[in-house]
């Protein structure tokens, strides 16, 4: 009987010991958040493959880069406003308010939430909509396939993955 216990506890000792020299040989990795340097360069080098795929001259570049500079210059006030409304709901829960008055000042800022991001989004229609004035019937449709894959790739992303089987259990037997 002694023998298998120490066996066990050698066992167990061996075991432990292997697996904690293992999370030590293979740390996992963090993942460093880019400095905004390296947010620029990916910023440029994915404004580049875009404009590259969809074959921009010059002029169009220029008249792409002028649109987006003006959409920002527009969608800016909006989400600033939309930001404040948020940091206001915030506050809103974290007061000691009454259930009651937190849920008015709550819905309030939902409503005035929502019509902000409504106007956002049309704005952001207009953009593309001016966005695609300047391109051709070929790089329209170019930018349609883009669009469809970029969904693609953002609906695969975001799948969940079923859960295992259960394992079933043996039936008690009475």
């Amino acid at each position: 009987m002694k023998k298998i216990v120490l066996t066990l506890c050698a066992f167990c000792v061996l075991t432990s010991v292997t697996m904690a020299s293992e999370e030590v040989k293979n740390p996992p990795i963090k993942k460093m958040p880019p400095n905004k340097e390296e947010m620029v360069k990916i910023h440029k080098a994915r404004e580049a493959a875009f404009e590259q795929k969809l074959g921009l001259t010059e002029v169009q570049k220029l008249k792409a880069r002028e649109a987006r500079k003006q959409g920002f210059e527009k969608m800016k006030p909006v989400m600033e406003q939309l930001r404040a409304k948020k940091q206001e709901a915030e506050k809103v829960r974290n007061s000691k308010l009454s259930v009651q008055e937190q849920e008015e000042k709550l819905t309030a800022l939902d409503k005035d939430i929502k019509a902000l991001e409504k106007e956002a989004a049309g704005i952001r229609k207009q953009n593309m909509k001016d966005f695609e004035s300047i391109l051709t019937s070929k790089q329209k449709k170019t930018l349609k396939q883009m669009k469809k894959e970029g969904r693609n790739r953002f609906e695969h992303s975001r799948k969940l993955v079923p859960p295992p089987c259960p394992v079933e259990r043996p039936k008690e037997v009475k």
